[in-house]
């Protein structure tokens, strides 16, 4: 399939479905073709995937293991705002690259053998309950569980410590993530948490010495070295995530004008990313007028734009739990001022530059991409009358130029920033000029902070630009920007 599968797929379901008798509510605990054609093709088992990915992406996992190997992971938890006032649920990004199954206090245990298929797959889950599901929606039954997710056996999670207790003193090896240290304290985001709730006294301390002995090894790691390289369902999926985000940055650019609250322009664009079919923003917007651009995480976003500033938009949806992250700067009146306009040529020449080096043939590391950044950054802002020495340059550019990015904005956690980059990478290209307000930069600059960022396929010689939808030459940014009639 080509790169415009998703938009095209999605047209022509809306069309077929619009007044099909869709069943609802749901009886499962998360889309199915059945209830919802229009998310989850006749063959996929996740929207956008097939659960052959799934079973692939288990098997590598296990044949990269050594024998007598136990994998145990576990799935997110509904997270709270305050009392009982909880958020949309996001699952564990691991759990789901192993399993695609998306309801919150699940695990599984993946046990590697002689068999053909080389593991054996035990899920775990909280099952029917329909007094619970009154008042949260469906949840996908044990042996719907096991059918749909190829599992060999699907059970309560309140079995998940009696099962713990008797497989892993049978392993040499278990691979599974507790937090640091030797604590009883269970953390939110590891298999301690599912212990002191379902598990008595024994079963835990029995458990939790097997997790804290030196057969237990982080399985993070292990997962992420997979994750590095995108299949080619994942790259399609990017490639709509960034394709609706660009788009959202395209619309927001037109709708902005002075005197609009940044809240209104963050609004906009999630609404237009929502439009598309995005569930969530992959992260909090930083919609950033004016000064607050030299802030690099602003995301208070409560202020108005204003005649002849420029406003930095860093922002993107999360589509099919897959995230992107792109960064546009523009004028707020549709035209950049001198000074505005030759700080942009200047960062916008450095990115198309690094983007260009985004090959396996290139050689270069997300390091070696930095420091290039660096230099290059150096040579355009001295063209235009700005030295930037040493800690000078640290001061204008103080963050990272790229980072890995995927199921998580920054799957940059497990990745070795010295490692070459590889065909099938996906990493941001983020290079930014923040100018102080202080004597030694020209005056002219002070408090203007532009950063350009796009999300970039590592090919063998030649780079994919993913998020190509939103502007970013001066020309294309000022059309833009032209406000509706």
């Amino acid at each position: 399939m080509n790169s415009v599968w998703a938009p095209c797929r999605r047209s022509w379901l809306r069309r077929r479905y619009a007044t099909a008798a869709i069943p609802k509510p749901s009886q499962y605990g998360q889309p199915t073709t059945l209830y919802h054609p229009q998310l989850v093709a006749d063959s996929e088992l996740t929207p956008g995937f097939l659960a052959e990915e799934y079973e692939q992406r288990r098997r590598t996992l296990m044949d990269a293991l050594p024998d007598s190997s136990v994998v145990v992971a576990t799935a997110g938890t509904v997270k709270f705002m305050s009392g009982q006032i909880f958020y949309k649920f996001r699952q564990a990004s691991d759990f789901w690259y192993l399993t695609g199954f998306d309801e919150p206090d699940s695990a599984v245990v993946l046990e590697k053998n002689s068999s053909s298929r080389g593991y054996r797959m035990t899920l775990f889950s909280l099952g029917r309950d329909s007094a619970k599901e009154k008042w949260d929606g469906a949840r996908t039954g044990f042996a719907e569980a096991r059918a749909m997710f190829k599992a060999d056996d699907a059970r309560s999670i309140d079995q998940f410590s009696p099962h713990l207790r008797s497989v892993l003193p049978g392993y040499s090896n278990i691979f599974a993530d507790v937090p640091p240290g030797n604590n009883r304290r269970p953390s939110k985001k590891s298999i301690l948490q599912f212990l002191s709730s379902r598990s008595s006294t024994t079963e835990h301390d029995s458990i939790l010495e097997a997790l804290s002995s030196s057969r237990r090894k982080p399985l993070a790691p292990k997962v992420a070295r997979l994750r590095a390289i995108k299949s080619d369902a994942e790259l399609r999926v990017m490639r709509e995530a960034a394709r609706i985000s660009g788009g959202a940055h395209a619309a927001t650019m037109q709708f902005a004008r002075p005197g609009i609250s940044e809240a209104s322009l963050a609004a906009h664009f999630e609404y237009i990313c929502a439009l598309g079919g995005s569930i969530r923003p992959a992260y909090v917007p930083v919609v950033a007028s004016g000064a607050n651009a030299l802030i690099i995480h602003y995301t208070s976003n409560n202020q108005l734009l204003q005649n002849n500033e420029l406003v930095l938009i860093d922002a993107g949806c999360e589509f099919n739990s897959y995230a992107s992250d792109i960064t546009r700067t523009f004028p707020v009146s549709g035209k950049f001022t001198s000074p505005q306009r030759d700080l942009y040529a200047a960062v916008l020449s450095v990115q198309k530059e690094l983007i260009e080096l985004c090959t396996e043939a290139s050689g270069v590391s997300i390091h070696e991409l930095h420091t290039r950044t660096c230099t290059l950054l150096r040579r355009e802002l001295k063209q235009i009358g700005i030295d930037a020495p040493g800690a000078d340059l640290d001061l204008l550019f103080p963050h990272y130029v790229s980072h890995p990015i995927g199921l998580d904005l920054h799957e940059s956690t497990y990745s070795d920033r010295l490692a070459r980059l590889r065909a099938g990478m996906v990493i941001t290209v983020e290079p930014g000029i923040y100018v102080p307000p202080t004597p030694q930069f020209p005056k002219h600059f002070h408090d203007i902070g532009i950063r350009i960022e796009d999300e970039v396929l590592v090919g063998e010689e030649t780079p994919e630009v993913l998020s190509s939808a939103a502007p970013k030459e001066i020309e294309a940014v000022e059309a833009a920007c032209q406000l509706e009639s």
